[in-house]
């Protein structure tokens, strides 16, 4: 027999028991360490009861970022957490400022009720939510996209693609990798998945080599371009940068063999990227994607090439100065969410292929010619809702009560859009652009025979399902009915019996339905009554027959509830089988009303059709700048001609003072053919355009002082990307080259960039010179394809006035003075000026006047006698090398070096 010892515990042992327990957390706490370990990148919202919670940092964040309260949790073992919360009926209110901030949002729902084993209920992570796979309406703006995009780099090549979680557009091209950045700033994605060669290269494109900036880990805002100044940027899972791979991921998700439906075979870093993005969208929405079916290889030769420069030069999309007009504002009178959007997709990538060209003109010109059809459509297309982005909440089973009936409403318009733009005599579409809208009519009798006009804004709120969709819920309504029928009869009833004047049937949510008696009428209260709560001046009790019809309405409404969602979620599924034809709808509709615009715009204000071919010419008779006209008003502008081609008037010298319309001349060229180019007519009398492949741009004065780079540096940077890219059937339009230095390095950069375009076989291109030197106009005399153009100016003594038409010829002056003087300078500033412009100008002839101080001329450094030592030194600065304090000390000593040699 063996006798067992009960061993006392040391005070080590106790100790250490202490110390354990002290460390032990709570199940909770446990539960919320293990999703955050699973989505440590991620703002973790975790469900507690009635509010979302966040801990520990996560606490402090959202604390900062919604400005609320940040308290402590006990977590267990006597331990604190920071936390703040936000109750779970907000979300959506605050979600949006959380996504704006760019952060990845994890979103952890209670799924049970009832507690598990470890005394906590279960929950999961249902969906993460970031800036480019936003799906709820509320959060996106309706005429923009909201696109995801994955950047990969290899050497000189990248695959770039671009997906819209909300309404299922997916694209993916290669590039040269030179372009990433114009096709970023094109797209404005809202948040770019890149590699580390394509971060790298991001970040190089605004870092100049000799002067290198340190950047943190990318997953911020990125700051650097106009355009993506609130895109947010975050490493790709470089797991899958594998060709083979990738391909296997795609194919899987498309449920297909091969790639060749998508025209990805050999192009291997576009099937990377477009990987990554769907992997991505599929870790967000936690393996349940979006109405995402198909993927389109962008091809750029079939679009216009318009570098980020040029589209902001030009004000497509985005204004130069906040608020300002842009020729999406003006051109946008679209009714529709998807029309806006494919606006904007035409206008940042015109078509070069002539007979996509010709099918778009044709249905805008249709439309010009019929006033009635337009007021007809007009009037349809009025308030129609997001069909496209509605559709894909609804296939993910996100889709409101609300958002159902809208699609209603949009989907009852397609039968009306249907007959207007078909061909009755021929039963088809009056154009290829418009087919694809279809009837609905299952889908709508579906909808409009389940769903109540007016619902609730969300499905747990109930009472969205109509009377006599579903025999069931029906019996239980009216069961539900009965019992509250005889619930309001027992009030009078008991009035009548107990003699009691007013008694009353009340409810509340704590004690359920209640006979009300007042203190003055206790002592007549029946012996069945069963008292059940005492208020102040009155009693509140309960009878076995109130008591049982209130159990009938419960569970009725238990069993109402339920059995709403559950026939809302298949109405849901039965509405989803349709949702490939929605898009379809959806994408024809877009056509239709982005077509309606163009024609509204051309057949308000006198707009032509061009003629377009692939021939060089460029021909304009009286064209005006759309957006500046607008601005103006009708009847103000001044209208201009534009002749060029290759073969005759390639380079067009444009010279006149500043001010007087120089730049509005060459920008409304290019205006003009991007308007050609998306199918719409143009402000003018008589336009030809032959296809142009790219439009580049040199307009305008900035410097980039993050990057190091001065006004001129930036200028020469564009200006050799045009003479590096251009082709023979571009458009470029350079405005003032060379100002950014002095006079006569300007002029001889200007000179040479304009022989070089007329010049070089491989370039060659048409171009629209704009300069302040009148110098330049010999190029008119001595280059057989080169032109002299100016502005009109009226002189009148001592004062001009600008008559903004375009005349053959170039100025011979600048009128810079007269300029400076319709500003409001200062007259005594005005007239030294004029002193000061007659001796420059007579010693630049060798004929200074005898008065003229010999300091008002500037010294002539590379003249001046004993200067070798000054130039040799100037010579030995390791400029590539240079700081930018170690230049400005440099400079200070020649500076002193300099001044000691004149004083001498």
């Amino acid at each position: 027999m063996t006798t067992s010892t009960r061993q006392t515990p040391t005070n080590s042992t106790r100790a250490k028991t202490r110390s354990a327990s002290r460390r032990r957390i709570s199940p909770g706490r446990r539960q919320y360490l293990k999703f955050k370990a699973k989505h440590a990148d991620s703002l973790l919202l975790f469900r507690m009861g009635d509010f979302y919670e966040c801990f520990d940092e996560d606490a402090h964040t959202l604390s900062k970022l919604l400005d609320v309260a940040l308290t402590a949790r006990d977590i267990g073992g006597g331990q604190k957490s920071p936390l703040a919360g936000i109750p779970y009926h907000s979300l959506d209110t605050h979600i949006g400022r959380l996504v704006a901030s760019g952060l990845k949002i994890a979103i952890a729902e209670q799924t049970t009720t009832e507690p598990n084993a470890d005394g906590i209920v279960d929950r999961a992570v249902v969906r993460i939510v970031t800036p480019g796979t936003v799906l709820d309406q509320s959060l996106l703006e309706q005429s923009k996209h909201n696109y995801l995009a994955a950047c990969v780099v290899e050497g000189h090549r990248a695959g770039l693609s671009w997906l819209e979680a909300s309404t299922g557009e997916f694209a993916a091209m290669e590039i040269p990798a030179a372009n990433v950045i114009d096709h970023l700033e094109r797209l404005q994605p809202a948040e770019i998945l890149v590699d580390t060669d394509s971060k790298t290269l991001l970040d190089d494109i605004t870092t100049p080599p000799s002067f290198p900036r340190t950047r943190e880990p990318r997953e911020e805002r990125r700051q650097d371009f106009p355009s993506l100044g609130d895109t947010v940027i975050r490493s790709l899972d470089e797991s899958i940068l594998d060709p083979e791979l990738a391909a296997d991921s795609l194919k899987k998700h498309f449920g297909t063999d091969n790639l060749e439906p998508f025209e990805l075979n050999g192009h291997p870093l576009a099937t990377i990227a477009a990987a990554s993005a769907i992997d991505f969208l599929a870790q967000t929405q936690i393996g349940r994607l979006p109405f995402i079916t198909t993927l389109r290889r962008h091809r750029p030769d079939r679009y216009m090439y318009i570098p980020a420069a040029a589209l902001r030069d030009l004000e497509i999309l985005t204004p130069t100065i906040d608020g300002g007009p842009t020729l999406l504002s003006t051109l946008d009178t679209t009714r529709t969410p998807m029309g806006a959007r494919l606006l904007r997709d035409w206008l940042s990538a015109p078509l070069t292929d002539l007979d996509e060209l010709n099918t778009r003109q044709l249905a805008v010109n249709t439309l010009v010619h019929s006033a009635t059809l337009r007021s007809s459509l007009d009037q349809t297309l009025t308030n129609t809702p997001d069909l496209a982005r509605l559709v894909n909440r609804l296939t993910l089973g996100q889709s409101e009560p609300r958002e159902l009936r809208a699609l209603f409403r949009g989907l009852d318009k397609a039968p009306t859009l249907r007959e207007l733009t078909t061909n009755q005599s021929e039963a088809k579409s009056i154009s290829p652009l418009f087919e694809g809208v279809a009837s609905h009519d299952e889908v709508r009798e579906l909808i409009d025979r389940a769903i109540v006009e007016d619902p609730p804004f969300r499905v747990s709120d109930g009472g969205m399902i109509k009377p006599d969709f579903d025999h069931d819920l029906d019996k239980l309504r009216s069961t539900a009915s009965r019992a509250r029928a005889g619930i309001a009869s027992i009030e009078a009833k008991a009035r009548e019996t107990s003699g009691i004047p007013n008694l009353k049937v009340g409810h509340n949510r704590v004690f359920g339905y209640y006979i009300e008696v007042s203190r003055s009428h206790l002592e007549k209260v029946p012996p069945e009554f069963q008292r059940r709560q005492t208020l102040v001046n009155a009693e509140r009790f309960i009878t076995p027959e109130l008591k049982d019809l209130e159990n009938q309405v419960l569970r009725a409404g238990d069993q109402i509830s339920d059995l709403e969602q559950s026939i809302y979620r298949r109405v849901c599924q039965q509405v989803a089988e349709h949702a490939a034809a929605i898009m379809r709808t959806s994408a024809a509709i877009a056509n239709i009303d982005v077509c309606l615009a163009l024609a509204r715009i051309a057949a308000e204000n006198d707009w032509t059709m061009p003629f377009l071919d692939n021939g060089d010419l460029l021909k304009i008779d009286d064209g005006r700048h759309p957006v500046v006209e607008d601005v103006l008003g009708s009847g103000r502008f001044v209208p201009n001609d534009i002749d060029a081609s290759n073969s005759e008037n390639q380079l067009l010298i444009i010279t006149g003072p500043n001010m007087s319309g120089k730049s509005t001349y060459i920008r409304q060229a290019a205006i003009l053919v991007i308007l050609a180019q998306i199918g719409s007519f143009v402000p003018a009398k008589f336009a030809r355009v032959g296809i142009v492949d790219r439009i580049f741009t040199r307009i305008g004065v900035s410097d980039d002082i993050a990057g190091g780079r001065s006004t001129f540096m930036v200028e020469m940077v564009e200006t050799a990307g045009i003479l590096n890219q251009a082709t023979s059937r571009s458009l470029a339009i350079l405005d003032e080259i060379g100002r950014g230095t002095s006079t006569y390095d300007g002029l001889a950069i200007a000179r040479s960039v304009a022989e070089f375009i007329h010049n070089s076989p491989a370039l060659g291109c048409k171009t629209l010179f704009a300069t302040h030197y009148h110098e330049m106009t010999e190029l008119g005399d001595t280059l057989p394809r080169a032109k002299n153009l100016r502005v009109a100016v009226a002189e009148e003594g001592d004062s001009i006035q600008f008559l903004y038409r375009i005349v053959q010829g170039g100025a011979d002056r600048s009128y810079g003075i007269h300029v400076a003087q319709l500003a409001g300078m200062p007259a005594p500033v005005v007239e030294r000026a004029r002193e000061l412009l007659t001796q420059l100008e007579a010693h630049t002839n060798n004929t200074a006047p005898v008065d003229t101080p010999t300091d008002h001329l500037q010294l002539d450094l590379f003249n001046t006698p004993n200067n070798t030592e000054f130039l040799h030194s100037i010579t030995q600065i390791d400029t590539d090398n240079l700081t930018p304090i170690e230049a400005l000390n440099r400079l200070y000593e020649l500076k002193e070096s300099a001044t000691k040699e004149l004083e001498n």
